[in-house]
């Protein structure tokens, strides 16, 4: 297979890479990323001789054509995917998320390519903190934030792609990833390494907002199911039953640190701030046979932390200028 993978370079599309590489030595892998600030050419450092690697944006039509016509699948993990940065400004959000998706549709629709759409849980807004429910295929989209708003018109275009003129295309909306290679900008690894730098990890108001965890080896290898066996025109939601509340989440990582439960500080929430995410996987499971690896949540956690406690050399470059932004942003700091 000849397979062009999308934002290749960024956390959980370098991760798809690697585990490929590893598992499918019959893949020859081509990656297309634009190397914003999220994406990272180190992430691909390890197996640098075993990919070719495009710098590019997927919002360039004829180089997305060139790429595509010498691919017989396309796994499109590229995205603009912070939410405050999306409120900041939408523009970068509408130009990938939108632009780029139809310039990859065109072309796969044109050289009759298998595509792969990876969304997110987000588009269908958020859930109360007492909901019993989640999300499934069947949810309707509600996004929140022009990130989600943006992934939510993508998802719409490949699916009307699929009805109007027959592409081979499947979407998958998954729940909150973590792991190794991912930005220090997100929650987790954020508060990895502000305890790494002895630094008191910061909570958006209360940390009452529940994320549905999954580790990002257990998304890509739903992500391979659903390319090999999955259903054409069909979307499979990914999780791993991983519910807790940002909170929590904060208290398991001070405790690998050996810290006080309490050792952290609040911050202002952030506006429109979604409550509550959860995926019900049951189709994936069922029709598919996918089951995580990472049923413990704490498991997979450690092993992030011990990952970001032996790559100091990845992240450090970027952890000032993380936290530089969000001091301009206007987040309150101690």
């Amino acid at each position: 297979m000849r397979l062009l993978v999308t934002g290749g370079a960024g956390f959980i599309g370098a991760n798809f890479v690697h585990r490929t590489v590893a598992r499918r030595p019959d893949v020859h892998v081509t990656v297309l990323d634009k190397l914003t600030y999220a994406g990272n050419r180190a992430s691909l450092a390890p197996i640098a001789d075993r990919i070719e690697f495009v710098q590019g944006d997927i919002a360039d039509a004829a180089l997305v054509d060139r790429l595509v016509g010498g691919a017989d699948a396309v796994v499109h993990f590229a995205a603009e995917s912070h939410n405050d940065n999306s409120l900041a400004d939408p523009w970068p959000f509408v130009q990938t998320n939108i632009v780029g998706t139809y310039a990859l549709l065109q072309a796969v629709r044109k050289h009759e390519a298998r595509y792969h759409h990876i969304s997110t849980d987000e588009v269908y807004g958020d859930l109360e903190l007492d909901d019993p429910g989640a999300f499934n295929e069947s949810t309707p989209y509600n996004p929140s934030s022009p990130y989600s708003a943006t992934k939510a018109s993508s998802d719409l275009l490949v699916r009307a792609w699929v009805r109007s003129f027959g592409v081979r295309a499947t979407i998958s909306n998954c729940s909150n990833n973590f792991g190794p290679y991912q930005h220090v900008e997100k929650f987790i690894p954020r508060q990895i390494t502000n305890l790494i730098d002895g630094v008191r990890p910061r909570l958006y108001g209360a940390g009452h907002q529940v994320r549905d965890w999954i580790h990002v080896d257990d998304h890509n290898s739903a992500v391979w199911e659903i390319l090999q066996r999955g259903r054409i025109g069909q979307t499979y939601l990914i999780g791993a039953d991983g519910e807790r509340d940002n909170k929590s989440v904060v208290q398991l990582i001070l405790e690998a640190f050996g810290r006080a439960p309490d050792d952290f500080d609040h911050v202002t929430d952030r506006p429109g701030h979604d409550q509550r995410y959860a995926i019900d996987a049951t189709l994936l499971r069922t029709e598919l046979g996918w089951e995580p690896e990472y049923r413990d949540f704490r498991k997979g956690l450690d092993a992030t932390i011990e990952w970001y406690r032996e790559n100091e050399s990845w992240w450090r470059p970027q952890k000032a200028a993380t936290e530089h932004a969000y001091v301009s942003a206007g987040e309150q700091v101690i």
